[in-house]
């Protein structure tokens, strides 16, 4: 192996690495179940568990930020470690907006919002309509098109084969969530909003991980073939 090699393979094991931590401390929400937090699984946004005034807003902000500040050199390390091509890099670029989206997620914080009041907009979820709503939307939308991105490389250079696999069924389940999301939000009564999220936010972490094995094994193919 020559020392450039071993060099490669060094940097994809830490890029692996952050990028399997990140997708763990996303799965933070899953501490509702364990810490004593009143909330409503069915119905409740993942955001009213560091929002504002909330008893543990530090430990799920804390989290977010270590997953934008693991996230955004993995990124910037698959954009250097690897063979550039279009599909690929667009997708480390998106993975390096969600990680920075997320932290800007934990900057501004959901906060309560009285749905009587002009200012909080109507509907299931008034809260949709505060600025913590802008930087949701820049994360889910740049995981999935980062997502979308490797998933389409996978099939054209033959690459990641463990995207191709198993992370093109993982984006499958997150994209349904979020169509529930969207369709149910625009009709009337409630559809179980919270587990749609919950859902598509474990999509989220397990795509994460899936990415992880994708770097360790694509460290360890021949790069005659990239």
């Amino acid at each position: 192996m020559t020392e450039s090699a071993r060099h490669t393979r060094g940097y994809s094991l830490l890029i692996a690495l952050a990028t399997a931590v990140a997708g763990l401390c996303y799965s933070s929400w899953l501490l509702e179940f364990v810490l004593p937090i009143d909330t409503d699984p069915v119905n409740s946004f993942l955001s009213e568990l560091d929002a504002e005034g909330k008893p543990y807003r530090e430990v799920f902000a804390t989290a977010d930020k270590v997953v934008g500040f693991l996230l955004i050199p993995a990124a910037l390390g698959g954009l250097f470690v690897f063979p550039r091509r279009r599909l690929t890099t667009i997708g480390w670029i998106a993975l390096l907006c969600f990680g920075a989206s997320t932290i800007a997620d934990t900057m501004f914080p959901l906060s309560d919002c009285d749905p009587a009041a002009e200012e909080c907009g109507s509907g299931l979820f008034p809260q949709l309509h505060q600025p913590h709503a802008l930087t949701s939307t820049l994360a889910v939308t740049s995981i999935a098109v980062a997502a979308f991105a490797f998933s389409v490389a996978a099939y054209r250079y033959h690459r990641w084969r463990i995207l191709r696999e198993f992370g093109v069924a993982v984006l499958a389940i997150g994209s349904a969530a979020t169509i529930w999301m969207m369709v149910a939000d625009n009709l009337s009564g409630s559809y179980a909003l919270g587990i749609a999220q919950r859902i598509q936010v474990s999509a989220m972490s397990v795509w994460l991980l899936a990415l992880a094995a994708a770097v360790l094994v694509e460290a360890r193919e021949p790069t005659t073939r990239r």
